[in-house]
C-alpha cells in the first residue's frame, strides 16, 4: 500500500462518527418536519366546514290577467264570444283614450289584445251587392305623458255576414243586434317598458275606407275607428306595497296653571 493511500485511510478513520452521519440526520429531520406540516394541514382541511352556498331567490313566475280598462265608448257585449268590445276613438290626448291599468310589476310587461274594424251592417246593401268595404285602421298605445310605445294596424274586407267577427247584443235591429259590429280580427302583442307608469292609453290615429263609389279618410278627434277585445297583461308581480304608517299621536298640550 502506498504512503498516500495509507494517509487517506488514517484520516477517514480519525474523523468522528457523528461528522460522517451529519447530512443524513439533517435530511431525516427535514423530512419529519414536512410530514408534520402536511399532517396538520390535512387535519385542518378535514375539520374546516365548507362555506354555505348563497341561494338565489327565484323570480316569481309570470302572471297573466284580464286587464282593467276605462272605456270611454262601449260598443257592447258580443252575442257569440260574450266579450266586451270597446271602441277606439281618434285623438291626441292620452286621457281621452282607452286607459289600461298597469299593476305592480318587475321588469317589462306584455300587453295583448284583439283589434277589430267597425262595420255598419245593412242587409239591403248585401242584397244589392254594394256592401263591399275595405277598412284600414291605425291606432297607437301611448304613455300618459303622450310618448308613443307602438302602433297597430288592421285591414279587413266586408262582403257578407260571414265577414263579421261577432254581433253586438242590445240593439233594435233584427235578432236584437246593434247595426255596428266588429269585423276582422288581428291579435296585437307589444312589450311595455318597466317604467311605463300606472296606466297606458290606446288612441286611434286614422281610418281609411274603400267603397264601390269612392274612398274616405277619417282623422278628426273623437271618432270611433276600431274596437278592441280580450285585453290581457302578462308580467312578473312586484313587491307588495308597504302598509301605510299609522299617524303619530301627539299628546294634548297641558294648559298652563293659573297662578
Amino acid at each position: 500500500m502506498s504512503k498516500s493511500r495509507r494517509n487517506a485511510v488514517s484520516v477517514a478513520s480519525a474523523l468522528p462518527r457523528a461528522t460522517l452521519y451529519l447530512p443524513a440526520m439533517h435530511v431525516a429531520r427535514l423530512g419529519a418536519g414536512i410530514l408534520v406540516v402536511l399532517t396538520i394541514a390535512t387535519l385542518d382541511a378535514q375539520t374546516r366546514k365548507p362555506p354555505t352556498p348563497v341561494r338565489k331567490v327565484p323570480a316569481p313566475p309570470p302572471t297573466k290577467i284580464q286587464a282593467e280598462l276605462q272605456c270611454p265608448s262601449e260598443l257592447g257585449v258580443g252575442a257569440k264570444t260574450k266579450r266586451r268590445f270597446c271602441d277606439v276613438l281618434t285623438g291626441r290626448d292620452p286621457k281621452g283614450g282607452i286607459l289600461v291599468t298597469i299593476p305592480s310589476h318587475r321588469g317589462p310587461l306584455t300587453l295583448s289584445f284583439e283589434l277589430h274594424n267597425r262595420h255598419t251592417y245593412s242587409e239591403e246593401l248585401i242584397k244589392a251587392k254594394t256592401a263591399f268595404r275595405q277598412y284600414t285602421a291605425t291606432i297607437g298605445v301611448l304613455t300618459m305623458d303622450n310618448t308613443l310605445i307602438d302602433r297597430a294596424i288592421i285591414q279587413s274586407d266586408f262582403r257578407t255576414t260571414a265577414d263579421l267577427f261577432d254581433r253586438i247584443e242590445g240593439g233594435a235591429g233584427p235578432g236584437g243586434f246593434k247595426a255596428v259590429a266588429p269585423a276582422g280580427d288581428e291579435t296585437i302583442t307589444m312589450e311595455l317598458p318597466e317604467n311605463v307608469g300606472d296606466q297606458v292609453s290606446i288612441l286611434g290615429e286614422s281610418l281609411k275606407v274603400k267603397r264601390p263609389d269612392g274612398d274616405d279618410n277619417f282623422t278628426a278627434p273623437g271618432r270611433p275607428i276600431a274596437s278592441i277585445s280580450n285585453v290581457m297583461l302578462e308580467y312578473r308581480p312586484g313587491p307588495p306595497k308597504p302598509a301605510p304608517k299609522a299617524p303619530t299621536k301627539v299628546p294634548p298640550k297641558t294648559p298652563p296653571k293659573k297662578p
